[in-house]
């Protein structure tokens, strides 16, 4: 059984996944990246930065050393932001534990090499594919640090691997599940940010259900075209990591990506909207043109990907790709 846990970043789905982990008995230690943040978790049990108000268990601790952090750890969990993920796993590539399960909860496809997480985390570590657990799913940060109940799909080639963590995060507010079918999950995981920010944009403009409803709907298809032109089976797409996951991102106000499309919507710019999110950038406008050149590269339509491209890089009025959306050529619905 996997009991020694490293989790690398300590922003909130880092911390919540830690804690989940802690909560099922595992010994957990976290590295943050400021040493006043490693502090406070290790010393108050808390991390008022990410997760006001949660307090952390006592099995859980933390460091600033990234060394100290992986000495002896059984599993690295990977909780650093997509675009940052390569930088940071090269300067921890001569650290990981050898034999050690590596763990991803980035989502997102990386700008330029179009690589999903998995790719990055195998060429940077040197380790192969059925070596990496990705981890997907309705996963909001502070509803699982409260203890809500929530599910999640752990992937991995290897299913001996995938069960490995499975038994490591199972508690009784959180309950994982299985899958083989790793790029089914990436790519959901990645798509439904994008998603997310265009049904907070429709918000932001006095949109009501059905335009969200149809978003949602469609940013679905989307996905699932993507998906299996890159070998994704298509139930995936139907379960925990994609829909599941896109009606969580796309309907809480705890969502980033739905809050940060939401200020775009009602006219903010991309600095403003990123100001009012303590200087944070939503992954989803990071990723909507990593996933819409993937798209383009397959030959696969993505519409409101496109659209989000265009508003997030190029300054298009949200308004103007809504109706620019509606009025696509008409088609049959599964075309």
């Amino acid at each position: 059984m996997v009991q020694r846990i490293t989790v690398l970043g300590a922003g909130s789905w880092g911390t919540a996944f830690a804690k989940v982990l802690a909560d099922a008995g595992r010994d957990v230690t976290m590295w943050a990246r400021r040493a006043e943040m490693a502090g406070e978790i290790r010393d108050k049990h808390s991390n008022s930065g990410y997760l006001p108000d949660i307090e952390l268990p006592a099995n859980l601790t933390a460091t600033h050393d990234p060394a100290e952090a992986l000495a002896g750890a059984e599993a690295v969990v990977l909780a650093v932001p997509s675009q940052s993920l390569r930088a940071n796993l090269t300067g921890w590539r001569e650290l990981l534990p050898s034999g050690a399960i590596l763990v991803s909860l980035a989502k997102g496809v990386e700008l330029g090499t179009l690589k999903r997480m998995s790719e990055v985390i195998a060429e940077i570590s040197g380790v192969s594919g059925n070596e990496i657990v990705v981890v997907s799913g309705p996963n909001l940060a502070r509803e699982i640090a409260q203890g809500q109940p929530a599910a999640a799909v752990l992937a991995c080639t290897d299913h001996d691997r995938a069960v490995a963590i499975q038994q490591a995060s199972f508690n009784s507010y959180f309950r994982p599940y299985t899958n083989t079918d790793v790029v089914g999950c990436e790519v959901g995981g990645a798509a439904k940010n994008v998603i997310a920010l265009s049904c907070g944009m429709a918000v932001g403009m006095g949109l009501g259900a059905n335009t969200t409803a149809t978003l949602i709907t469609r940013g679905l298809a989307e996905m699932a075209r993507l998906g299996t032109k890159l070998g994704a089976d298509p139930l995936t797409f139907a379960g925990l990591a994609g829909v599941g996951d896109l009606v969580a991102t796309c309907s809480s106000p705890l969502s980033r990506n739905r809050t940060f499309g939401e200020r775009l919507g009602r006219g903010e710019t991309l600095e403003q909207a990123q100001a009012a999110a303590g200087g944070q950038v939503a992954e989803g406008v990071m990723s909507c043109t990593s996933i819409r050149e993937l798209a383009r590269k397959h030959g696969v339509d993505m519409p409101i990907t496109d659209a989000m491209h265009r508003v997030c890089h190029e300054g298009a009025d949200p308004r103007q790709v809504g109706a620019e959306l509606l009025g696509r050529r008409q088609k049959h619905e599964w075309s």
